[in-house]
């Protein structure tokens, strides 16, 4: 793709974020999220290959789908309420058809099925980018509108964070594995978004960095399923012996960064005498955890069959920018230590 069109169609994906986290009134959050959609959907087709295209109209279709819905819904409580602000959402059932919208945006269960085989479709930049960036304006909305049903939203973070991690269990293929971590991931946030607010954005935030930090290692290495994970070791022996620590922080095990906003959730929710939410919440984090040892185990403990003939891939200079990994990988597993810093910068 020409430089000049992946720059500009960058600058629209911030750009239409900016707008949605920026608005009060329900048409700019919208217009917003449709900029985000037509700016991402050249970057998934760009490779031209048939499984990038289906993918890009599979996530055309339903961001559409969310996108009609989530217009209807702020038209509904415009006509009930006499008012398009966000935060003065006052009738129950536009503001659960409002949820049922950005959740379908961001690949929340029950609404999830779209997301594993979109992400499958697309390489690694552009699926870090639907993993990433892409959440941040939905939830930048979740975050403002008033809830009226509490159960809802603890039944599909517990459905969702359930489901992330059933689904993930028979999987081979590494984008497939992180659609499914996404989905367990924005379980955790939802469960605990009525509560506090901040303590839903600290997820996100750990979230992000914790995935694109697991996205750039398997970019580094080109690896796309398990199997190719076991030649990780030629390539780059010291990301090798880091990855199952990434990984383990992404299962929430402290001492990683991970463990952070578990820890916190759960302490959330027994303060608003939730336990069995609580329990259940982190019973469903063991099956997450399960495949992300599975990883670990094929990255570190196997080694290939294949014998690699000539010059050994780790003498030679990788032609691949390590900063950004460097930073994401630092703070994926060195960030605990700073939860009581963390905690009072939530309170304020």
């Amino acid at each position: 793709m020409n430089p000049y069109i992946m720059v500009f169609l960058f600058s629209c994906l911030f750009l239409g974020t900016t707008i949605t986290l920026s608005s009060s009134h329900w048409l700019l959050a919208w217009m917003g999220l449709e900029i985000n959609t037509l700016a991402i959907i050249p970057l998934m087709a760009h490779n031209h290959h048939p499984r990038a295209t289906e993918a890009a109209t599979k996530y055309f279709l339903t961001q559409a789908t969310a996108a009609a819905t989530l217009l209807f819904a702020s038209v509904t409580n415009a006509w009930l309420a006499g008012q398009w602000d966000i935060k003065l959402m006052t009738h129950p059932v536009p503001t659960t058809m409002i949820l049922l919208a950005l959740s379908l945006k961001i690949g929340l269960a029950p609404l999830h099925t779209w997301l594993p085989e979109v992400l499958q479709g697309l390489d690694l930049t552009t699926g870090l980018v639907l993993s990433t960036w892409q959440k941040l304006a939905p939830f930048g909305l979740l975050v403002q509108i008033p809830t009226y049903n509490q159960d809802l939203l603890i039944l599909m973070g517990l459905a969702s964070t359930l489901i992330g991690g059933w689904g993930g269990l028979n999987q081979t293929q590494l984008r497939k594995i992180l659609a499914y971590s996404s989905i367990a991931h924005l379980g955790w946030m939802l469960i605990v978004i009525q509560f506090s607010p901040s303590l839903t954005i600290l997820a996100l935030i750990t979230y992000i960095l914790m995935t694109t930090s697991t996205f750039l290692i398997f970019k580094f290495n080109n690896s796309k399923n398990i199997n190719s994970l076991a030649t990780s070791w030629s390539k780059a022996p010291v990301i090798t012996a880091m990855t199952p620590f990434l990984l383990l922080s992404l299962g929430g095990l402290p001492p990683m960064t991970g463990f952070l906003p578990k820890w916190l959730i759960l302490q959330e929710l027994t303060k608003q005498q939730l336990p069995m939410t609580a329990v259940l919440a982190a019973m469903t984090a063991l099956l997450s955890l399960y495949f992300y040892l599975r990883l670990s185990y094929a990255m570190t403990l196997t080694v290939s069959p294949n014998n690699l003939a000539g010059t050994t891939l780790w003498r030679l200079p990788s032609p691949q920018p390590s900063m950004l990994l460097s930073a994401a990988t630092i703070c994926t597993l060195l960030l605990l230590p700073l939860a009581p810093a963390i905690s009072a910068l939530l309170t304020l």
